[in-house]
């Protein structure tokens, strides 16, 4: 089981401090092991586990239920306790329970969900100020390495970074179940039962054009134009609501566009990325044809795992720039490639970046590339060796 220490590095400051600690993600994203390495770390024999998948504890479902039955376990005791509640948002009231066992005792929570509405709702006011939450993403290529040193960068490219890929040691077959399985739990849990959707097909057909134009600008309306074709009238707005709730299940990550010469948000449309590209793979099949496409989607996965937050860039003219990042102070430039060896190639890569008068660094990344070095100061780097960089701080 490999050791998530930037997760966890993350975490430690708020152990036995009174707010409770959310951890969210994508389905199967590795946040019930964080859980465990959590509880291996802390210790305790005062620990109370619950995993709310567990049909044996089905009758906890609701916030009277759950409350009365940790009251029960910890009784009079006037120690330390450890709570941890895995996948809660299946708990009706959640917040209630999870609110007054804060008051109530000694008690040092965690909780896990896969949905970022859970946060959202109107019962959340409960929690409200007394909460952090840690968003937990599949494994990174960086991660799949240590795991396994055999991993290669075009088997990440294909399959992606769902941690249980490990255990069936990558197989072709098994690996694209796998992912087909989950992708469908995501729509079926995550999506459908959490926003009671009734038109499950025009969903699937709306999340298959979104995994099919990863990383593309465009709009609810060119969806509702693109579904006119096909003879199916449907409103911008559903198409926005649906979009939305696949962002609330964390399956996509929207990305805005900002003017990086006027440094200004621009109200055009934006693009979307997959949280795990091994999803697209599972319904598509064609990561390795579209490898610039699943390039770019790891890329902005990644610079989000680093702590940046993360838009596309326009700089002069309609040249357009992967990806503008800030953290803090910091601020980095990123174009991706797939093959940087054409000077048509090399030169319009570099225009968006030389465009960009300011002092920030800036950096093409490759897969493939005949191209070595800088160009007039700005680097190009094997995408491979970047993903495996060490010296990036995690914040």
């Amino acid at each position: 089981m490999l050791n998530r220490s930037d997760y966890l590095q993350k975490i430690r400051p708020f152990i036995r401090k009174d707010v409770i600690k959310v951890i969210t993600g994508l389905r199967r994203s590795g946040k019930s092991v964080i859980l465990e390495q959590l509880q291996d770390e802390i210790n305790s024999p005062n620990t109370i586990y619950l995993n709310f998948e567990d049909l044996d504890i089905d009758h906890l479902l609701n916030y009277k239920m759950l409350h009365d039955y940790v009251c029960e376990k910890i009784g009079d005791s006037k120690e330390q306790f450890y709570i941890f509640l895995d996948e809660i948002q299946d708990v009706e009231g959640w917040e209630k329970a999870v609110n007054s066992l804060r008051v109530k005792f000694k008690a040092d929570i965690y909780i896990t969900g896969s949905n970022s509405k859970m946060l959202s709702s109107e019962l959340s006011t409960y929690i409200t100020g007394r909460y952090v939450e840690f968003v937990v993403q599949p494994f990174s290529f960086s991660e799949f390495k240590q795991i396994n040193s055999k991993y290669t960068f075009d088997e990440y490219l294909q399959y992606g970074g769902m941690p249980f890929l490990h255990s069936i040691n990558f197989e072709a077959k098994e690996s694209k179940k796998y992912l087909k399985d989950v992708f469908n739990s995501i729509l079926l849990k995550d999506v459908v039962k959490r926003n009671n959707i009734r038109d499950v097909d025009l969903l699937e057909r709306i999340v298959n054009y979104v995994l099919n134009n990863v990383g593309k600008q465009f709009s609810a309306a060119s969806i509702s134009n693109f579904f006119k074709q096909e003879k199916r009238v449907v409103a911008p707005e559903t198409i926005l609501n649906y979009l939305k709730a696949c962002e609330e299940a964390f399956l996509f990550k929207k990305l805005s566009y900002q003017d990086v010469i006027g440094k200004k948000a621009l109200n055009v449309n934006e693009k979307y990325y997959v949280a795990d590209h091994g999803l697209r793979e599972a319904v598509s099949g064609t990561n390795l044809n579209n490898q610039e496409i699943i390039l770019e989607n790891i890329v902005c996965l990644e610079l989000i795992r680093r702590g940046y937050t993360v838009k596309v860039g326009r700089s002069v003219g309609d040249k357009e720039i992967d990806f503008v990042c800030e953290k803090g102070s910091d601020k980095l430039y990123v174009q991706v490639c797939y093959i940087l060896s054409e000077e048509k190639t090399i030169e319009r890569e570099f225009a968006s970046l030389l465009g960009v008068r300011d002092n920030y660094p800036k950096i093409v990344l490759y897969k493939k590339s005949s191209f070595k070095g800088n160009y007039e100061g700005i680097p190009a780097v094997d995408i491979e060796k970047w993903l495996l960089e060490n010296t990036v701080t995690q914040t």
